[in-house]
């Protein structure tokens, strides 16, 4: 019956869940032992998955040829978002620092972002890479409001806003019309970016969407109309597949929308989830950062590699 949850942790709102399933898969979960979760990103060379605690001040390492976790980086600088630009490299979003650094193939890090216009950022949540390198980050306050994913601290910048890097390292201010940005995600072709506003967690009354934009060749945004509001929680971050479903987490699980923005399935996890990304070798197995453990389903659906030609 559509709306009931079957034995697998699935909850089929609308038949079109249906083939995104496959039939004898089910959740599982793959470890826990962590604060608070967040920021999955998928190594295809290593076939290894790399994510953030961000209380414990650690990054965590999922190796998918054995099963085995063990600690990546440790201090992460509360490290939250990450993910892979098309070099293979790991981009990541540090509370603590209040910058976006890169993992370079040797290991060394290097800094893309730590301030705009002078002043320090606030604490750079979630990241994602265009095809053509530039580099997409949201700047809410959660790492500097509390002593908990970072350092307590003012804000120098005032306000939470949307940045883009482009290739050159020139830094420009894309969107600040937000409460608390978070999650952030391309669409398939990359002419639509999706950004979650998650300012209900502080203000009973404020957003909990995720709005659409569409994206100039010059890296500028327009539009911005509410693409879908949270029915339990808050979407925070997400992923869209290659058909151009989004993948978000929410207080009871994974949230499934449609191209466009209709609720059609769950993946139920019981915890609250902050974030998703695909992996495995054929990018159909979706991970899934809930509040203490790594969680994971095979689906009928495909990722969108990091890596274009």
């Amino acid at each position: 019956m559509f709306g009931e949850v079957d034995g697998a942790g699935f909850e089929i709102i609308d038949p079109d869940f249906k083939t995104c399933l496959i039939g004898h898969a089910r959740v599982e979960r793959l470890w826990t032992g962590a604060r608070w979760s967040e920021g999955p990103a998928w190594f295809a060379a290593g076939r290894y998955l790399v994510w953030s605690d961000i209380p414990n001040n650690r990054m965590m390492r999922y190796d998918e040829t054995d099963g085995s976790v063990s600690t990546f980086r440790s201090p992460s600088n509360n490290s939250n978002g990450n993910t892979v630009d098309g070099q293979g490299r790991l981009v990541t979003c540090e509370h603590l620092a209040r910058r976006v650094t890169r993992t370079e193939h040797d290991g060394s890090i290097s800094v893309i972002a730590d301030n705009f216009e002078g002043k320090r950022f606030n604490s750079p949540n979630d990241v994602v890479v265009q095809s053509d390198g530039s580099i997409w980050f949201t700047d809410p306050t959660y790492g500097i409001l509390i002593d908990y994913e970072g350092g307590r601290a003012e804000s120098e910048i005032g306000a939470c806003h949307v940045y883009r890097v482009d290739p050159s390292g020139n830094i420009a201010r894309v969107a600040d019309d937000y409460v608390k940005p978070n999650g952030l995600a391309f669409s398939p072709d990359e002419s639509s970016l999706y950004i979650a506003d998650t300012g209900a967690s502080h203000d009973p009354d404020g957003p909990a969407h995720i709005r659409k934009h569409s994206v100039a060749k010059d890296g500028s945004l327009s539009g911005g109309e509410v693409f879908a509001t949270c029915s339990n929680g808050l979407f925070d971050g997400f992923r869209v597949d290659r058909d151009g479903r989004i993948w978000t987490s929410a207080a009871d699980g994974v949230h499934c929308l449609s191209p466009d923005g209709t609720l059609i399935g769950k993946i139920k996890i019981p915890e609250f989830v902050s974030n998703v990304c695909f992996g495995g070798a054929k990018l159909n197995r979706l991970f899934i950062c809930g509040t203490t453990s790594l969680y994971s389903a095979y689906l009928a659906v495909n990722g969108i590699s990091p890596i274009r030609n």
